[in-house]
Formats: C-alpha cells, sequence, structure tokens
C-alpha cells in the first residue's frame, strides 16, 4: 500500500503570529485560573457563613415559618462552600502545570458548583418573597393566642423568644398587645401590660406595665425580622451570583488550556496516520 503524506505550507508570518496569540492566551488562561484560585477559598468562606446564617435563622424562628424546607439553601451553599476547597486547590495546580486529569477534574466541580449556587439563589428569591407574605398573618396569629405561661402550648414561648431575641414587641409595634380578644390574657389582669418578654434587659424589676414605657421595646418584630431575613437572601442570592460568574470564567481558562493541549492519545493516531 502506499503511504499518503500530508503537508500543510503556511507562511512563517501567519504561523508566527498564531504562535503568539496561542501562548498570549495560555498565559492569560494560567494568570486567570492562578488568581481565581486564591479567590474560591475566600469565597467559600463567605458562601458558609451565609448559608450557616440561613440554617440558624431557621432553627432559632422556625415557628414562624410554615414553609419547612426553608434551610435548604442553606445547606445547598454550605455544601457548595465545602466544594469550593479542592476547587480552588485544583485550579491552582492548573495553573502552574496542566494536567488532563486535573483539568477534567475541575470541569466537573465547576459544573456540580454551578448546578448548587444556582439551586441555591432561585431558592432563596422563591423563598424570601413567599415567607414575607406569611409572617405577618403568622405573628398575628401566635399574640392572638399567647396565654401567658409557658405551660399552656408552644405558641407563648414562641412570642417570648421570638420579643426577646429580636428586642421588639407586638407584630407593628407594642400596641398590637392592646387589641387583643376579651379573653386575652392581658384583659384579666388589673392593669394593661406586655408580656415580660417586651422588657429591656437592664429594668429586671419591669413587669411589662405600660406605665414605664421606657422599659419596654416599642418597636414590632415584624419589620425586624423581614429586615433580617431580606439582608439574609439577598446576601445569598448575590453570593451564588457572582460565584457562578466566577465559575464561568475558570471553565473558559481551563477549556483555553485544554484546546491548547491536545490528547496524547489523538496526537500518536494522528502522528501514525501520516507516516
Amino acid at each position: 500500500m502506499r503511504r499518503i503524506r500530508a503537508v500543510l505550507v503556511l507562511p512563517l508570518s501567519s504561523l508566527s503570529l498564531w504562535q503568539y496569540e496561542d501562548s498570549w492566551l495560555k498565559l492569560f488562561a494560567r494568570s486567570l485560573l492562578r488568581f481565581l484560585g486564591f479567590i474560591f477559598w475566600g469565597a467559600a468562606a463567605a458562601l458558609a457563613f451565609g448559608g450557616i446564617v440561613v440554617i440558624l435563622m431557621y432553627k432559632n424562628y422556625r415557628y414562624l415559618f410554615q414553609e419547612s424546607l426553608l434551610s435548604l439553601p442553606g445547606w445547598l451553599a454550605v455544601a457548595a462552600a465545602l466544594i469550593l476547597l479542592p476547587t480552588g486547590i485544583l485550579t491552582i495546580l492548573i495553573s502552574a502545570k496542566s494536567s488532563r486529569y486535573y483539568q477534567g477534574a475541575l470541569m466537573y466541580l465547576l459544573l456540580v458548583l454551578f448546578c448548587l449556587e444556582m439551586s441555591s439563589a432561585v431558592l432563596v428569591q422563591f423563598y424570601s418573597i413567599r415567607v414575607a407574605s406569611e409572617l405577618k398573618s403568622t405573628m398575628g396569629y401566635l399574640i392572638y393566642q399567647y396565654s401567658g405561661t409557658h405551660s399552656q402550648g408552644p405558641d407563648s414561648r414562641a412570642v417570648d423568644e421570638v420579643q426577646r431575641k429580636l428586642q421588639c414587641c407586638g407584630v407593628q409595634n407594642y400596641t398590637d398587645w392592646l387589641q387583643a380578644t376579651v379573653a386575652s390574657w392581658h384583659l384579666q389582669a388589673e392593669k394593661t401590660h406586655v408580656p415580660e418578654s417586651c422588657c429591656k434587659v437592664k429594668y429586671s424589676h419591669c413587669r411589662g406595665d405600660l406605665g414605664h414605657l421606657e422599659q419596654i421595646f416599642q418597636e414590632g418584630c415584624l419589620q425586624k425580622l423581614e429586615d433580617s431575613l431580606h439582608f439574609v437572601m439577598l446576601y445569598m442570592f448575590w453570593c451564588c451570583t457572582v460565584l457562578s460568574v466566577l465559575e464561568l470564567l475558570a471553565g473558559v481558562s481551563n477549556g483555553i488550556l485544554m484546546r491548547c493541549q491536545p490528547f496524547h492519545d489523538f496526537a500518536i493516531l494522528e502522528s501514525s496516520a501520516f507516516s
């Protein structure tokens, strides 16, 4: 059999220009990957912080949230933060020395991270809108059911815990306690008062008497809780969104290095075909 030899003739100027552009792309991709590797380590801490805050917020105020999966975005963020640590190491290793195994593993990890972070961002937006509409009715119901003693049900304990942690009183303000029904707990006393959980810590003798307004928190709990929830959810959303963009940049840079480094198996086949 006759062997076919293929000869490709390129102008010297075009070949040198192509080599220059190729080396410039490789240098840029390596530098960007090295930079992103360190960024991923810092981003892992920021993302883990946001996820833990979401989990703790649901744990502390779970009696106010009707949605049982509210902590799911937090767990997804924590999982993504843990995966970001080896991803940052791989990114720095590839920037120093390209390896097909490392490059393939990096692409896989970036895909997993992108899915986790996008899922977390979408869930955060969905739950923030849904929970905000439910908080007012839930808190109003808990105040209506308030008995004044922990032994008569979890509703009283829930209200007291919220008011102590957020340093607030009532839904909109302390006057919500004056709008309860005739059978409510405070009308059975000689003087109209609010729960002791509305009292400021520095007034140890406070019993919720409305004759001493300086001793109680007058701001409502709803606005404080909505502000905290909005801040955490917005933080999580932008964390996941920015990280997804950075991971796309890392994927593109890794793809450039993979393109500039052909597979060894393919190179062997190509050389044997033209020999």
